[in-house]
């Protein structure tokens, strides 16, 4: 990195960071944290669950990005005494491009945060994983999206519980639900809902051809305590029955598993994984609720239910397509964003077609 190119990295990070100060108003930023610090020394304060829950989710929020907003400045300081050395090293070089590496990170990170404004982006959410056309096929790759997804919380440090997971009867899993817990779970993960196509050359196929098949995903946020969505006894029928599975650990194998179906909506949704009756009913009662306020935030019940539709699993209705065979591709057909990096992606690499996503929202 020479004088001119460090200049140039110089003034588009002070760019950045200007830009970065109006929006976050950081004047405001601070008042509210010492706000809500003074607001949690009230005895009263800690009398509300839901009250110090949020509190504390939101305290945290902003004191992550006033965080970041200092790392920023700093690295842009330390930028700036490289700049004015009379001759720059090859050690300054190599600190100089650690800094603008670094600062580019975290500035993107922020950037793609500011994007989630909606009321329910900061929630937990509810990831449900429904396979498709292709059989066998369809199956395995509902699997491998279910193992991608595990894969992007985990690396983001999300807390992953299992609520619901029916295997295939050979090989995957024919659908699952994850409660996906953690800032902005929602927000980053929204981009998901979708139909996934697959094409590769099937392993369960003799003569090895290239086969095509299907997935969706639905993505809702988890429901708190103070959004109010009411469901009324008459709308619904609780069915009981025995659970199974390899959903997680220490499952009970007593008729505790819980089957709530919603008449109105004609919403099904079930819950395995607690250790009682009393506790799935209120699991599954809790992703119903997040189901219902999709469809009333949104809408487009058709749109819902076309996710839902196992016939519109297939060719067409796709978001974005993972091409193992003939080539290796990635490609989002929302946004246009792709990549070659298959096994990354895989892997729960999705940052990059999630802040795509963002974006393309904002401006659409």
């Amino acid at each position: 990195m020479d004088r001119i190119v460090l200049k140039q990295n110089l003034e588009e990070m002070k760019k950045n960071l200007s830009n970065l100060e109006k929006v976050l108003n950081i004047s405001q930023m601070k008042y509210l944290i010492d706000n809500l610090e003074k607001q949690t020394e009230d005895a009263s304060f800690w009398q509300n669950k839901n009250k110090t829950k949020e509190v504390f989710s939101v305290l945290n929020d902003l004191k992550e990005k006033l965080e970041n907003y200092e790392t920023l400045k700093k690295e842009l300081d330390n930028l700036e005494l490289i700049f004015e050395l009379s001759e720059i090293e090859e050690d300054s070089i190599n600190e100089a491009d650690s800094i603008v590496l670094n600062f580019s990170k975290i500035y993107d990170s922020l950037e793609t945060e500011l994007l989630l404004s909606d009321k329910t982006d900061r929630n937990n959410c509810i990831l449900e994983i429904h396979s498709g056309a292709g059989g066998t096929e369809s199956l395995d790759w509902s699997m491998m999206l279910y193992r991608m997804y595990t894969m992007y919380a985990s690396k983001h440090k999300y807390k992953i519980k299992v609520l619901d997971y029916l295997e295939g009867d050979e090989v995957g899993i024919k659908s699952a639900s994850l409660l996906i817990e953690g800032p902005y779970a929602y927000g980053y993960l929204k981009s998901e809902s979708g139909v996934h196509r697959l094409i590769r050359l099937s392993p369960f196929d003799s003569d090895h051809a290239r086969h095509t098949t299907f997935a969706s995903i639905l993505v809702t946020p988890e429901i708190t305590d103070d959004i109010d969505i009411i469901i009324n006894d008459q709308d619904i029928r609780v069915d009981v029955f025995h659970s199974s599975g390899a959903g997680g650990q220490g499952v009970n194998t007593t008729d505790s598993a819980v089957r709530i179906t919603h008449f109105p909506s004609k919403i099904v949704v079930t819950c395995q994984n607690e250790r009682s009756q009393i506790q799935n009913k209120e699991t599954a009662l809790k992703v119903l609720k997040s189901r219902l306020y999709q469809i009333e935030l949104e809408k487009r019940k058709k749109e819902i239910d076309s996710l839902l539709n196992k016939s519109q699993i297939a060719f067409g209705s796709q978001i974005r397509t993972y091409t193992f065979h003939p080539y290796s591709l990635v490609k989002d057909h929302r946004t246009g964003y792709e990549t070659s990096q298959i096994n990354r992606v895989m892997d729960g690499e999705l940052d990059e077609f999630i802040s795509s996503y963002l974006k393309y929202s904002k401006e659409n």
